[in-house]
């Protein structure tokens, strides 16, 4: 009989065969090819991708949907600085990620307590933010920050 494995994140194990299994992600990704292996790559954790958007504007009327239940947000999304997005996700509770080539200095003081993932992206450091966030429902940086 076969093992299965599991990963020890903070608040014990996960099974790495679906750990994302029942959570619903909104990715908002302008670069084509980097959403599409964002979405594999969740995918292949379980997640349900319910949204893959690239621009502000269809963002915006995701979040206003609400079907979500972690978000992964490029800062920059055709030219247009995403922090509007972020403000709604945050008036709404919704936990989110940033998911962005800019560094830490680009990001506004009101959003310190949300995770930054930079391009390209570690599968592990990813699945543990987004699993973390969703475990808590709450955006707010991961216990660990380490790979």
């Amino acid at each position: 009989m076969a093992q299965e494995r599991t990963v020890g994140f903070s608040g014990g194990g996960i099974n790495m065969r679906a750990p994302l299994a029942g959570c619903r992600i909104l990715i908002a990704e302008d670069e084509w090819f980097l959403a599409n292996d964002l979405q594999t790559v969740l995918k292949s954790l379980g997640a349900d991708v319910v949204a893959l958007v690239g621009d502000l504007d269809d963002a915006q009327t995701q979040v206003a949907r609400g079907e979500f239940d972690v978000g992964i947000i490029d800062i920059n999304l055709r030219g247009q600085h995403a922090f509007s997005l972020a403000d709604e996700l945050q008036r709404q509770g919704k936990p989110f990620i940033f998911f962005t080539g800019y560094g830490a200095e680009i990001i506004p003081a009101r959003f310190a307590a949300v995770a930054r993932i930079e391009k390209p992206f570690d599968l592990h450091t990813l699945s543990r933010y987004v699993l973390q966030l969703w475990e808590r429902g709450t955006e707010a940086k991961p216990d660990s920050q380490s790979s």
